[in-house]
């Protein structure tokens, strides 16, 4: 047996000892993202407000970042076509409904980690709490039985890496669009100092 399929197998036994916490992992595994929405606003606005032009874009940049992934992780998970473990393991608990889709890596996973990373370029404390966020929402997806730990390990890594090499190549290129904005109507969206006079 895989040390993957094993460590699911005691997640899985896990969660058939804690049913009081079914409601939360499910809730936690379907909308766990829009957390990391409130998170990114949230890095968006400190960024705004201390008016850290490069802060506001590389919030902007963790969106970018999550879709890239998102798109990267796709011809992956169509070469490994990976079996669900509630496909794979047909006594295994599964917490939710999930299509029968390949699963290597989580989709779920890949975003939530391009999110916290670039999160931690904004604001080490915002930072902390995405990553807190990502790391339960991956777990949670392994507690509902719809991914192995690896799925949710890669996802993570894949998200994260786009988004660090993202900071360096990327984010110095959008902040550039982020300045000459300030010097637009849009200027509210990039700082909270009002315009120079005179």
């Amino acid at each position: 047996m895989s040390w993957d399929r094993h460590a699911f197998l005691d997640v899985n036994k896990f969660a058939r000892h804690t049913s009081w916490l079914h409601g939360f992992m499910e809730f936690f595994a379907k909308y766990g993202v829009v957390f990391l929405a409130v998170a990114l606003v949230a890095g968006w606005w400190i960024s705004r407000r201390s008016s850290s032009s490069r802060g506001v874009t590389t919030s902007v940049w963790g969106v970018f970042a999550a879709l890239i992934a998102l798109a990267i992780a796709q011809p992956i998970s169509h070469a490994v076509n990976e079996t669900r473990p509630f496909v794979a393991i047909p006594s295994a608990l599964t917490l939710i409904h999930h299509s029968t889709d390949a699963g290597f890596p989580s989709d779920h996973a890949t975003a939530a980690g391009a999110v916290a990373a670039a999160l931690v370029f904004v604001s080490w404390r915002v930072g902390v709490v995405a990553w807190v966020i990502a790391l339960l929402l991956a777990f949670s997806r392994v507690y509902v039985g719809v991914h192995y730990p690896q799925d949710v390990l890669a996802g993570l890594a894949l998200g994260a890496a786009v988004a660090c090499i993202g900071v360096w190549l990327v984010v110095p290129l959008l902040n550039r669009i982020t300045e000459w904005l300030q010097g637009t109507p849009l200027r509210p969206l990039i700082t909270s100092e009002s315009r120079p006079t005179g």
